[in-house]
This record gives C-alpha cells, sequence and structure tokens, in this order.
C-alpha cells in the first residue's frame, strides 16, 4: 500500500483491516495500495503539549513542552541553560500507600539501577546525562529525540500500522540495543510503543532503561515492574525475569505494529495474564496473509507464556525476524521521509530572553559562583595578611608584599585556606617576639585553630570568609550572615561564634603589638565578662538557626534564614546593651550591626540571582 505522511490526529478503524482501507489524510480522502512513495507535506510532528515556558526544573531546566502521557510521571522537553541544549526530563512523583510505607534502601536500589542503565552507551538507546531526585519526585535527564515515540507515531500514521520494511528497521533496532544491554547484564522491563522513539533521521531508539524497577520501588506497585500489555506470566507473577521477559514485550511491540492491536491489552494485570495464556485471539495471518509462516511462527514462539518455550536470545528473535519482514535500510528511509515533514523547532535564545525565561543566572554562567566565591577568599585573605604581617615581620615591605601576595594566591587557588592562613599569622605574630607565655598563648590559639579547620573550615569555600569578615568588615558579628548563607549548621555555629572571638583576639593583639604579658591580662579581663560570653553564643546561634531554615538551598528558605539571623542579632544586641558596661573591645555598637545587616540583605539579593542551584555550597557538610 501507499503511505502519505502522518495523521494530525488518530483515526478510527474499519472493518476492512489495517492494510486495505481507505484512509484520511491531510491531503483528502484517498485510496492507496501496499507499495508506493511517501508524498511530504508541511505537518507539524510535535507531540501533543503545551506551553510551560514560566517554569524551571532543577534550577537550569527551563521547561518547553510537557507531555502528560509518559509512562508512571511526566516527559518535559527542556532547555538546559548551562549547556544550551534541549534535552527531555522526566519527572515521576514519589509515591507510597497507606499500607506501603517509604523504604529509603529499595528506592536506592531502584535509583542504583537507574544510574546503572545510565552507562549504556549505544547508537539505538537513549541516552541519560543525569539523575536528581528530591522528597517528592525523581527526575532522568535524558537525550532529547526530535521526533515521536512509537505510541504517538502509530496513533497518527494512516491504519495505526508501519509497513513491513518500517518494523524490520524498528526490530532491528531495538533488537540490538537490548543485546547490547544484555550483554552488560540490564534488562529494560517496560518495553512499549511509548519507550520507543523514532527520530527525524529515522533511528530508532530505545528509552527508560532502568525505570521499571524504579517505578516499582516508588509506590507503583500495580505496575509490577511494568506495563500491562506487554508483560509476560513471569513478570506479571512477580517471578523470575531475565532475558526472554524483554523479548516477550518487544514481540508483544511488532505485532501491535503490524497489525494495529496490542494482543493482550486488559484493565488488569491479571485479566492480561488469561489473554497470554489463551494466545493472540485473531492469528496474524488472518489479519496480513502475507505474515503468514516465518513471520508469524518467530513472533508466536517469542510469544509462549512459558518462559522454557521462548525464544532464548533477542539476537536470534532479530535474526529470524528481520529477514522475513522486509528491508531495514528502506524501512529507515521511510520513517526518515514521514518524520522530516517539519522543520526543527528554533533554539531559545537564553541571552536576551531573561524576563521570559526565568532562568537562574548560576545555570547560564555555572562557572560564575566559583569564581566570586575563590575572588573573595582570596580578597579576605590578603587584607588579614596586610593587618598581621608587620607584627610578624616588622619594617619589611618585601615580607609584607610575599605575605600578602601567598596568602591570595593560596586562597584563590584552594578558599579552605584562607582562615588557615590567618589562623597561622596569628600564631606567628604571637611567637614573632620570645617569651613562653607568648609560646604559650600561640600554642592555644593554634590549637584552638585547628580544631575550627577540621571541623569546619576545611569543608567549605565560605568558611574561611566567613571566619575573617568580622576583622576585614570592623562589625564583630559580620559572621553570622554569611555562615547562615553557606554553611552546614554546625559549621555555622562555631564558624560565627569563633569569627567573634577570632576578631576580639585580633583587636586586642594589635592593640598591645602582640606583646603576651600585656595581652594575656587583655585576654583573661574579657574572659570574664559576661557580654563576651553572650555575644559568643548570640553569633553562634543566629547563625545555626539561619543555616537550620536555609537547609533546603531554595532562595526563598535561604532569605527567610537570613531574615530570622539578622532579627536575632538585633534582639541580641537589645538585651545586651542593656547589660553592664565592660572592656570596650566587647562592645558591639550600632555601626557594626548596621554592617551586618547590609551585609545580610546582599546575600538575599545574591540568592535571588543565583536561584536554586547551591553551587555556593562548595563542598559543605
Amino acid at each position: 500500500m501507499q503511505r502519505t505522511q502522518l495523521m494530525p490526529r488518530p483515526v478510527s478503524s474499519s472493518d476492512d483491516g489495517p492494510h486495505n482501507k481507505q484512509r484520511t489524510t491531510l491531503a483528502g480522502t484517498q485510496a492507496h495500495a501496499r507499495q508506493g512513495t511517501h508524498t511530504r507535506q508541511g505537518v507539524h510532528i510535535k507531540q501533543g503539549a503545551h506551553a510551560a515556558s514560566a517554569q524551571v526544573l532543577l534550577g537550569r531546566y527551563r521547561v518547553l513542552e510537557v507531555n502528560s502521557q509518559g509512562g508512571f510521571g511526566t516527559v518535559n522537553v527542556c532547555w538546559d541553560a548551562r549547556l544550551q541544549r534541549r534535552v527531555a526530563i522526566k519527572r515521576m512523583p514519589l509515591r507510597f500507600g497507606e499500607n506501603s510505607p517509604r523504604e529509603a534502601s529499595t528506592l536506592d536500589e531502584a535509583l542504583a539501577e537507574a544510574r546503572t542503565s545510565s552507562m549504556l552507551s549505544h547508537p539505538n538507546i537513549v541516552t541519560m546525562f543525569d539523575f536528581e531526585r528530591d522528597d517528592s519526585y525523581s527526575y532522568l535527564v535524558m537525550e532529547y529525540v526530535d521526533g515521536l515515540n512509537l505510541a504517538d507515531f502509530l496513533a497518527r500514521v494512516e491504519d495505526g500500522v508501519l509497513t513491513f520494511d518500517e518494523c524490520a528497521h524498528l526490530v532491528d533496532s531495538v533488537a540490538s540495543a537490548l543485546a547490547f544491554a544484555h550483554e552488560n547484564g540490564v534488562l529494560h522491563l517496560d518495553i512499549k510503543p511509548a519507550n520507543i522513539m523514532v527520530d527525524r533521521t529515522g533511528t530508532v531508539k530505545l528509552a527508560d532503561f532502568g525505570m521499571a524497577s524504579l517505578a516499582s520501588a516508588a509506590g507503583y506497585g500495580g505496575a509490577r515492574g511494568g506495563t500491562v500489555g506487554y508483560m509476560p506470566p513471569e513478570q506479571i507473577s512477580g517471578d523470575m525475569v531475565d532475558e526472554r521477559t524483554d523479548i516477550f514485550a518487544l514481540a508483544v511491540v511488532v505485532w501491535q505494529a503490524l497489525t494495529g492491536t496490542c494482543p493482550f491489552a486488559a484493565r488488569t494485570a491479571e485479566q492480561s495474564l488469561e489473554l497470554i495464556e489463551r494466545g493472540p485471539s485473531t492469528p496474524l495471518s488472518h489479519v496480513e496473509p502475507e505474515l503468514a509462516g516465518r513471520v508469524e511462527d518467530t513472533l508466536l514462539r517469542a510469544l509462549e507464556p512459558n518462559p522454557m518455550s521462548r525464544t532464548a536470545s533477542v539476537e536470534r528473535f532479530a535474526r529470524d525476524l528481520v529477514p522475513a519482514l522486509g528491508n531495514s535500510q528502506e524501512g529507515a528511509a521511510s520513517l526518515h521521509d514521514l518524520l522530516n515533514q517539519a522543520e526543527p523547532d528554533e533554539e531559545p535564545d537564553i541571552e536576551q530572553d531573561w524576563e521570559r525565561l526565568h532562568v537562574p543566572l548560576s545555570a547560564r554562567a555555572p562557572w560564575l559562583p566559583q569564581l566570586c566565591m575563590r575572588a573573595f577568599s582570596a580578597a579576605t585573605a590578603s587584607w588579614v595578611a596586610y593587618q598581621l604581617v608587620p607584627y610578624v615581620a616588622p619594617g619589611s615591605h618585601k615580607a609584607l608584599i610575599a605575605g600578602v601576595a601567598v596568602a591570595g594566591i593560596a586562597s584563590a587557588a584552594w578558599p579552605p585556606l584562607a582562615g588557615a592562613s590567618a589562623i597561622a599569622l596569628v600564631v606567628a605574630a604571637l611567637v614573632a617576639q620570645p617569651s613562653a607565655l607568648g609560646i604559650s598563648l600561640a600554642l592555644i590559639v593554634g590549637s584552638m585553630g585547628v580544631a575550627w579547620w577540621v571541623a569546619a573550615g576545611r569543608r567549605s569555600y565560605l568558611s574561611g570568609p566567613a571566619l575573617l569578615l568580622p576583622g576585614c568588615l570592623h562589625s564583630p558579628v559580620a559572621s553570622v550572615p554569611l555562615s547562615a548563607f553557606a554553611l552546614g549548621p554546625v559549621a555555622a555555629f562555631f564558624t560565627a561564634a569563633g569569627g567573634f572571638l577570632f576578631n576580639l583576639l585580633v583587636t586586642l593583639s594589635t592593640y598591645v603589638v602582640f606583646y603576651a604579658e600585656e595581652l594575656a591580662p587583655l585576654l583573661r579581663d574579657v574572659a570574664l565578662e559576661p557580654r563576651t560570653w553572650a555575644m559568643t553564643a548570640a553569633c553562634g546561634t543566629s547563625a545555626l538557626v539561619g543555616s537550620l531554615i536555609s537547609r533546603d538551598r531554595t532562595s526563598s528558605r535561604m532569605m527567610l534564614g537570613q531574615l530570622v539571623s539578622c532579627l536575632l542579632l538585633v534582639a541580641t544586641y537589645a538585651l545586651v546593651s542593656h547589660m553592664e558596661n565592660g572592656n570596650i573591645a566587647t562592645t558591639l555598637g550600632i555601626p557594626a550591626l548596621v554592617v551586618a545587616l547590609i551585609l545580610g540583605a546582599t546575600l538575599c539579593i545574591v540568592c535571588a540571582l543565583m536561584g536554586d542551584d547551591g553551587q555556593y555550597q562548595k563542598g559543605d557538610e
């Protein structure tokens, strides 16, 4: 018969059989015979979808289309703003029934299988680029196939069937993909038309490896790891599955592609099992007499209910079926002609469409967060070194230049060194004027500094700047906003509290030129002041609460964390200001508080610009 072009929507079947009836096409109503050419007309091949331009997934993928027909969830066609390409994202809700408590280990095993499947690299397998999950959804970021899945193709092509050549190409391609997967120890377990893609070049690709187990673990127990109508008895019953399970499903797909009907489609898995045990109700040769003999025998052997009687390997299945069906290369050319009726969609202009795309800055410029963190660390370390090196090597301009350069370069190369370099300079300044008391103070400061650096300082790119900000900004509480912004709760507590104490130590030390005999009494007096420990506890607690609120790393929660931590600081200032005045070094003035509030507001702006990507949390616990 002749095939003209893809239909704009499914056509209803008649009683004349799928290859002999009249077909309604966009060009009009016309009768066709089996052989012939394809007439190309401008038919748009996009799947039924609606625009969702305002939605962004995972902080970097702008949703272009939403396909609600995607298996256990939705399939979104997205624009990857970071790598400037289209991708397909399958988003599956992780739902759990009332009698099926969430089993993290089961879900993790299924996720591990999905990751294993993502390593399959084959021209007939849709590539999986990335995998993400949260408490509600799992996200599989896959290669975007510019074409249709087989279910949509059959729904829109005339009579809902493939020509023999096209079916030969389908079997050849899917069998090649399955053979490669089976050789690597991976089963598909959910072969169906919706998981077989046909792109504009006529290439057939198998999608969603690993999704069957993930769907079952996510709470879709009725699916039993597959799709009713395409599962063999052993999969329906929950028995052992192997390569023959995939062969059965592929044979069902081929039968449907040739006849337009899934022979075992039913409302429930149990009803489907009854149909499988009885066999196809209408022999293939009655639908298409040309398929009698080798084609029908091969398919029936692959559809045996007992896996022991079924075709043992997908290579054998393809070797028996493809030559009997037709010419695979001509089938590929036929699919190419049909799928190439519309021009590819233009790619969105990311740089000139900010308001419409709503893509966060971190997705459009993924290098920017790390560059800013390294520059910030280098700047704070260099400034502190500029202040402290003169006490280590008095009067030496070369030592000053070298110290500032080394601290800046080292902190830019690895930002956690910013805090370590400052602590090292304080220790060096204490021992620069040799005395037993100076060495003792240096040992105490060094031990506390090492403990902080091991526990918190080396875990984040911004821990060092958070410790040093009070000295750089002349605000004893400046550590709080940055610690709440960038660190985990425990690290935030010790860094903010340590930043207040470190600033106090440096302030007192520079006041007495790091002379230990004068520094020790000052430190003792400050340690006896309630104000000192009230402010230390307030800084640590404010940062901890802000970090707890910000733990999910979304922009809104991080801005809320900044607001709450700043309010706690203001409340603390109100309380401490009524305490008895003590040493001037521990006094928190309004200007210092204002500096911290401005820093918190600035970090809120950064949150809004960077979106929910969380890259500024580099290396945090």
